[in-house]
């Protein structure tokens, strides 16, 4: 195994993590943004406006986009498996 493929691998990873990451991350962003905002418009402090609110809007990206990760996921780890032999020898 040599270095370049080393790298090569630990990039794909990251960018996999990334690519699943992001809808999940991005939608609890974006919630927490608005009720920031309406928080501060509305000058109510109270924690759970902040908290339910994502909450839900991450279970709905998980929703929608769940089918997609986990495709994403069982397509890395298939060429994952595929390459093994030759990144071992």
């Amino acid at each position: 195994m040599t270095d370049s493929a080393i790298i090569h691998l630990g990039m794909r990873s990251m960018m996999v993590a990334f690519e699943l990451a992001a809808p999940i991350l991005l939608t609890a962003l974006l919630i927490g943004f608005a009720v920031s905002l309406f928080q501060s418009a509305t000058q109510i402090q109270e924690v759970t406006l902040a908290f339910v609110p994502k909450a839900i809007g991450v279970g709905v990206a998980l929703l929608l986009a769940g089918s997609w990760m986990m495709h994403s996921m069982i397509t890395f780890t298939q060429q994952l498996f595929a390459a093994l032999p030759d990144l071992l020898s």
